[in-house]
């Protein structure tokens, strides 16, 4: 081989290389999925489609530029702690927190990392951020407002079961808004002459101990709060207050469709659209601090006739005109 040739053939096999990682595409950004629900309930996954969608519509297409790290507490928040510190590690560019105990425990885990939240809950009173206007902070995100619907939800019961003058409240206690959702609704009845018993649950098994106490109690209608946990339950809480032919009162519409009276409440995956375009928002340059919390605005009231029927309950016809949906 002559020495010319051999230079040259060193020179372009050395090129290769820088040619190769030239032609690499930059590494994309990663999100960080950290929720309190359950990885393969339908419900659950119609927020992440919301999400993805939302990140669809300003610019950014999952496997392509931008890959979401998932973590599911399935319903068990002593979990999310460790779930969020494991994203943090990861170095995710931004952390989704779904549910009012998924955002303080990614914000107990980072200062620094834009945490964009959807919580059925006060996020001011959680301490997430200084104001819905001006967040502050590295968080801002979705206000569902399930506590300040509760009270509309109790009102629509009693006009479904007119006569109830013992209502249980089904809460989880484990929830960093248990304190203020048992408040609010103890003062919404305050002076409306029904009795309120409230119910804890935190798992499946103390499910079925709070409904084995309604007979005693003279419970004549439930209430379920809005709960990642509550609603993952649904399949059990429908098929309990079937057996024990109760009203019960859900906050989605998900428990009515599998034979749940009647539900009223913000369209959660409407809060995980916004949170989705939030979260497009901060990975192109904006800061949480400067991007106002969502209030939700979207509200779904559905009936079930048939379980009503079953149930021996009229439900009077200007409910049935305002319901979003009426199944029969």
């Amino acid at each position: 081989m002559r020495r010319r040739d051999f230079i040259q053939g060193i020179s372009i096999a050395g090129a290769w290389p820088f040619a190769a990682r030239a032609q690499q595409p930059a590494s994309v950004p990663l999100i960080g999925w950290l929720n309190a629900g359950f990885s393969r309930d339908a419900l659950f996954v119609n927020f992440t489609n919301a999400f993805r969608t939302a990140l669809k519509e300003v610019g950014y297409v999952e496997g392509k530029n931008v890959e979401i790290e998932f973590r599911w507490a399935e319903g068990d928040y002593t979990r999310l702690p460790a779930l969020a510190a494991e994203l943090v590690a990861k170095r995710v560019a931004v952390i989704l927190a779904g549910g009012p105990a998924a955002a303080p425990a990614a914000q107990a885990a980072t200062k620094t990392i834009p945490i964009v939240f959807t919580v059925g809950a006060d996020p001011v009173a959680l301490g997430l951020i200084a104001s819905l206007s001006h967040p502050g902070g590295n968080a801002t995100g979705v206000s569902i407002m399930i506590n300040e619907l509760e009270s509309k939800q109790l009102e629509l019961l009693r006009e479904v079961v007119p006569g109830a003058r013992t209502i249980a409240i089904l809460l989880n206690p484990n929830s960093p808004s248990f304190g203020a959702q048992s408040k609010d609704l103890r003062e919404s009845t305050r002076s409306g002459g029904v009795e309120v018993i409230l119910l804890s649950a935190a798992n499946p098994a103390e499910i079925d101990q709070a409904f084995g106490t309604l007979r005693e109690r003279h419970v004549a209608a439930i209430l379920v709060g809005g709960d990642p946990f509550l609603t993952g339950a649904r399949n059990q809480l429908v098929e309990l207050a079937a057996r024990q032919a109760i009203p019960v009162m859900y906050p989605d519409r998900e428990a009515i469709a599998i034979g749940g009276l009647l539900s009223y409440g913000a369209s959660i995956p409407d809060a995980y659209h916004q949170a989705g375009l939030y979260v497009g928002r901060i990975l192109k340059g904006e800061k949480p601090a400067d991007l106002p919390v969502v209030q939700s605005t979207k509200f779904e009231l559905v009936i079930n006739l048939k379980t009503a029927k079953a149930l021996g309950l009229t439900v009077p016809d200007k409910l049935i005109a305002l319901a979003d949906a009426v199944l029969e």
